[in-house]
């Protein structure tokens, strides 16, 4: 896996970094979004944001869609890894992680199961959560 790293000003809160990533994934039609609040169970991210997408390529216009909305909004220190293969990608935002998915490998590790301590919050793109 190739990781990516962008070095801007990180003037944004977890809760901004949240509404860019949920506003990007619903624009580029990502299916079944959830996100799931960390805060308090790990020191690793305030939310977990988990989607899908339609193939591949999908996957990776999304990833790299978000990393451009995210890097004009000041968001630094920017990962992203998987994006050659594209059946998983995770895209490090610091406050906030976003997994991108094909449907079969989000099946098959089911994170959101793992996570979940507390309800979860679903977002639906097309209704404009």
């Amino acid at each position: 896996m190739r990781a990516i790293t962008l070095v801007l000003s990180d003037d944004l809160r977890a809760e901004e970094t949240l509404a860019i990533v949920k506003e990007s994934l619903e624009n580029d039609k990502a299916i079944d979004t959830v996100v799931i609040d960390l805060a308090g169970k790990t020191t690793i991210a305030d939310y977990m944001v988990v989607t899908t997408g339609t193939s591949e390529r999908h996957i990776v216009t999304m990833a790299e869609k978000l990393q451009q909305r995210l890097a004009a909004a000041g968001r630094r220190n920017l990962s992203v890894e998987g994006l050659r293969e594209a059946r998983w990608v995770l895209l490090d935002a610091g406050d906030v992680v976003v997994h991108l998915f094909r449907a079969e490998t989000r099946a098959l590790y089911d994170i959101e199961r793992l996570w979940s301590v507390a309800p979860r919050e679903r977002l639906r793109a097309a209704a404009g959560a």
